[in-house]
């Protein structure tokens, strides 16, 4: 299998892993809500987009000046447990309550299957594993955050977000600082989709721990230090495209954000919009929910278009901008008016 064929099998990998993330999370949109995981009393409200954004902006801060004075562990340990509890709310809702604990009734084998994730990031973080971690967390944030923003706060999250992600990485680059500081620490920020069977994330993040990435990255023998941006997740490009393709890449990466951000308005979508509805079984969607998904495929395969001829590119603008527009065109199928649409 010659190079391109590669880079193509993992860039489908690449959609598979996306899916599984918005399948997922509409899966859980209504167990989620059933089990009070509504994070805001009032998911109208849009200043709960500008108190998220807040919070992205200071966490972004803080991870930057972690990194400058050598607290990656600090960092790991944080992902690392964000990563227990959201597989925790997630296993509690797939496995069955068999064994029981306590007043409250906890879910032992979920809090188990939840333990042992985090010991597998911690102690053993191969592609796999983190793929794995990744699309479990990402489904589990986004149903979260997805029941907890309406139909105009998620747009407003999403278009806000897409302007920042192109922000961080075309001007100010401050991601691409980010990007090199996280991909050594082996959490499950970003997706690894390897091109050879024999790829070891370990074995590569050790022997070239300086070449990291963002938005998108193509790694491989021949590539230089590769070009970084993201979100708040990243992904990476090689900046010299030929010689990139002279070489054999090794693995694509892309950010966990960048599955975990559309997918907020594929679940507003299905779950605040009655009009549309869809009979999946266990799947919570309609007609505009399912736009937000086509939508954010489309952006996504256009992404990755533009990585693998050899530069970094911002994922948001593209992902969010299809998610926008899938949605809304979804929706206006579905019978809504453009001012419902947009949740006015």
């Amino acid at each position: 299998m010659n190079d391109r064929m590669r880079v193509g099998a993992a860039v489908c990998v690449t959609v598979l892993l996306f899916l599984g993330v918005q399948l997922g999370a509409l899966a859980l949109t209504e167990p989620f809500y059933e089990s009070g995981h509504q994070a805001v009393e009032n998911p109208e409200d849009p200043t709960n987009s500008i108190a998220y954004i807040a919070v992205i902006l200071v966490a972004t801060a803080l991870m930057l000046a972690a990194f400058k004075y050598d607290l990656q562990g600090l960092i790991r340990a944080l992902i690392i447990g964000v990563s227990v509890m959201i597989a925790w709310y997630v296993f509690a809702e797939l496995v069955p309550p068999v064994v029981t604990a306590g007043a409250a009734g906890v879910n032992v084998l979920a809090v188990l299957a939840a333990v042992g994730v985090g010991a597998a990031l911690l102690f053993y973080p191969e592609w796999y594993v983190i793929d794995i971690a990744g699309v479990l967390m990402g489904a589990g944030a986004a149903a979260l955050f997805g029941i907890s923003f309406g139909l105009l706060p998620a747009l407003l999250l999403l278009s806000v977000l897409a302007i920042y992600d192109a922000i961080s990485v075309y001007g100010t680059e401050h991601m691409l600082d980010l990007a090199e500081g996280v991909m050594d620490l082996k959490i499950p920020v970003v997706l690894v989709i390897p091109t050879t069977l024999s790829y070891s994330y370990l074995a590569s993040a050790d022997e070239h721990g300086d070449e990291t990435g963002a938005e998108s990255e193509v790694q491989g023998e021949d590539t230089p230090d590769a070009d970084t941006s993201a979100e708040t997740t990243p992904e990476t490009a090689p900046e010299d495209a030929p010689d990139a393709r002279e070489g054999q890449r090794d693995a694509l990466f892309i950010g966990l954000g960048d599955a975990v951000i559309p997918t907020i308005l594929v679940v507003s979508a299905a779950y605040f919009v009655e009009e549309g509805a869809l009979d999946v079984p266990g799947l919570t969607l309609n007609l505009p929910a399912l736009g937000a998904l086509l939508g954010t495929m489309a952006g996504l395969i256009a992404l990755m278009a533009m990585v693998v001829r050899g530069r970094a590119h911002a994922g948001l603008p593209l992902l969010n901008g299809g998610a926008i527009g899938g949605y809304l065109i979804g929706a206006l199928a579905s019978g809504l008016s453009i001012a419902a649409a947009l949740g006015l």
